[in-house]
């Protein structure tokens, strides 16, 4: 493993048009602040860089629909979660923003640098244009039916019901949500950053050079490269971002892929004057902590971006984190299905270590996890108060009331005691063994067995039963105990920062750095400490009551609010309505589509022919549940190729309160290919 001067690590910049949730915590800052914390304790050059994400349309549109502009909508939230951040003890160096100045000049220049080096294709193209509102529409400006799910609130970008990617082309129907009229193409001119130039060097740095990679991270990279890159165009039109500094783009900003991932650079500059030395030096290790959505743009496109200026190092890792749930639910802001942290910090003061432990134990790092009040209990009271803060109180106690807070000599070891002290060892190796690979959550689950350790050996030692009969031993097995303790606030700091400050002042003992851990002599004897009080409190019922009920709370406004139909389409011919083919057809065979996470091919029997259909409903259907059930579907919709694959049809869904899709079957079995009229 190669030694670096220094290290910059970086966390992905929130999107200031909403607060922080527990998601965001899980997946990026609490992990991204352990390892920091770590290598601070370590003794090394390291900073710690992060900011708002101030531009992109959904801020224009949340700014549009609160009458408001967009600098007042990203002011809010910057704020707001520069203070959560700053009380939930999130150690960034800085956290700036990209409306700043010096990242405008910055990203400008970053820009300039590609275009005068022929980096960028230039190319004209057709894409939809608002005459009503006199402007090109991006992408979320643009909704229509999904082709996939039929759902008519798709944006020109993605379908939020079925999740697929989707271009403003796709969109069945398309309108402009500014003025709700149906756009028309212009022709726009825009700037390209052309991926498949890198296609060969990405395969070689990546899927050779850094197999080491987090199995979800490489395996998503691999998908990518596979499939064939593209160029992907940074400029956009719209009045919101960093102007496009060249002559001729009037009306267009980079577009916020391109500008955010900059925002780490203008943030370094903004920090340091020696900026340069965390970003062009080979020596400085670069660590991108994101989450799973953001994958491609800090190994694909962000590097390459790097590669094709020339001067940048390039990540040594991007220890990426998959999604994580909420009481058996996706986190949803829209539905305000989430556990904000600026709530939290209010509703349970002084217990941020609490949140860091419950969702570092829990940590979504290979799979997406789910957290629940009720585990978010267990694991303070059960865990928390009964062993780290059991062992803790207990060391303290009998120190004061045998020895008046004077920490005894160790006299004669035994080989019990002796194997206590090289677990000791052993523990803060493990512990760092698995930071060094980022693996957060067995990193704690070490550095708590020796909380685990000092109860096993106060408990099977038994001083409360020796300090009459043989207080010689119970001095040595206090001294030990106190050990441990010392060595407890060096090994938990990255992860419980306020409990083991607190600890610390117990046992007045002063930071010590990360090579004390692992020592038998931290707390000299004759050291005087302090009166324990309570680390950790019990969490009662009540407590998790209120914040279930408040969740159950957002769930019933939103049923109540989906309860009432949506508004009538249209009227339209009864000749119109007679072109339409709505047959019953029977499923022959189902698989789920390579490489995505909804779709699902269907063979089936129209009674006219076997067919095949691509639908985004695996998220609600087993493929083997589904076999020899029957249908309705569009049978004459136009054929259209999905994910390589021809589909040619439409299944019929209807759509619950939740958003859940159910298939629209006959009540009972009819011949395949009766038409449903």
């Amino acid at each position: 493993m190669k030694n670096y001067k220094r290290y910059l690590i970086t966390s992905a910049l929130p999107y200031a048009n909403g607060p922080l949730h527990i998601g965001h915590l899980a997946g990026v800052y609490v992990p991204s602040d352990i390892y920091t914390r770590y290598l601070r304790l370590k003794g090394v050059d390291v900073i710690s860089i992060c900011g708002s994400d101030e531009h992109g349309v959904p801020i224009t549109l949340k700014a549009r629909n609160e009458g408001i502009t967009p600098q007042e909508v990203v002011d809010r939230y910057h704020a707001i979660n520069k203070k959560a951040f700053e009380d939930f003890g999130i150690a960034f160096d800085i956290y700036s923003r990209t409306s700043n100045k010096i990242h405008y000049e910055t990203a400008s220049d970053f820009f300039l640098t590609l275009y005068k080096k022929g980096e960028f294709i230039e190319k004209t193209s057709e894409q939809y244009y608002d005459e009503e509102a006199g402007c090109f529409l991006a992408d979320r400006y643009i909704i229509g039916t999904c082709p996939h799910c039929g759902n008519e609130n798709a944006y020109g970008d993605q379908c939020e019901k079925c999740g697929n990617s989707l271009s403003p082309n796709d969109l069945i129907n398309p309108r402009s949500t500014i003025s709700g009229s149906e756009p028309v193409m212009r022709e726009t001119l825009h700037w390209y950053l052309p991926l498949d130039k890198y296609e060969g060097w990405l395969r070689q740095w990546i899927l050779e050079d850094h197999k080491e990679w987090k199995t979800n991270v490489y395996g998503q990279c691999k998908s990518w490269i596979d499939q064939g890159l593209q160029p992907r165009a940074v400029s956009r039109d719209l009045d919101w971002g960093v102007p496009v500094p060249v002559e001729g783009a009037e009306g267009k900003v980079l577009y916020v892929w391109f500008d955010a991932p900059i925002g780490y650079i203008s943030a370094t500059r903004e920090l340091t004057p020696d900026w340069e030395k965390y970003w062009k030096d080979p020596e400085t290790k670069m660590v991108h902590f994101i989450g799973k959505d953001n994958i491609v743009f800090h190994c694909i496109i962000f590097p390459s971006m790097l590669r094709a200026e020339g001067s940048y190092i390039l990540p040594d890792n991007v220890p990426a984190n998959e999604f994580l749930n909420l009481e058996n639910d996706k986190i949803s802001t829209s539905r305000n299905w989430a556990v904000w942290l600026h709530e939290y910090l209010e509703d349970f003061p002084g217990k941020q270590d609490v949140l860091r432990y419950s969702l570092c134990s829990n940590a979504p790092e290979t799979k997406d996890n789910d957290f629940t009040w009720k585990d978010f209990q267990a694991r303070n009271n059960n865990e928390l108060v009964a062993i780290l803060g059991n062992f803790v109180n207990r060391a303290l106690v009998l120190t004061g009331k045998y020895y008046d807070g004077f920490v005894p000599e160790r006299n004669e070891t035994t080989e019990f005691d002796r194997s206590v002290l090289d677990e000791i060892s052993r523990l803060k190796t493990n512990v760092e063994e698995s930071l060094e690979s980022y693996r957060f959550r067995e990193a704690l689950r070490e550095a708590m067995n020796l909380a685990r350790l000092g109860n096993k050996y106060l408990a099977d030692s038994e001083p409360w039963k020796l300090v009459k009969t043989d207080p010689d031993r119970v001095r040595t097995i206090m001294n030990i105990s106190m050990q441990i303790t010392a060595n407890l606030t060096i090994v938990l700091q990255p992860f419980l920062p306020f409990s083991m400050e607190t600890l610390r002042k117990w046992i007045r003992m002063e930071l010590r750095p990360w090579s004390d851990a692992g020592r038998d002599d931290l707390l000299p004897a004759g050291h005087r400490i302090g009166k324990p009080g309570l680390l950790f409190e019990k969490i009662e019922d009540a407590d998790i009551e209120k914040q279930i009920n408040k969740l159950m709370s957002s769930r019933k406004a939103n049923e109540a609010a989906a309860v009432q139909a949506a508004p009538a389409k249209d009227t339209v011919s009864f000749d119109d309505f007679t072109r339409i083919d709505i047959r019953t057809a029977t499923i022959l065979e189902a698989e789920k589509v390579p490489k995505t996470t909804r779709l699902l091919k269907l063979k089936i029997d129209t009674g006219l022919d076997i067919r095949t259909i691509v639908s985004g409903i695996a998220e609600y259907y087993n493929p083997a549940d589904i076999v020899g059930r029957q249908i309705s579907i569009v049978a004459n919709l136009e054929p259209r190729k999905i994910k390589g694959i021809e589909s040619k049809g439409m299944i019929l869904m209807a759509e619950d309160k939740d958003g859940k899709l159910v298939m629209v079957s006959p009540e009972s079995p009819v011949s395949n290919g009766s038409t449903i009229k």
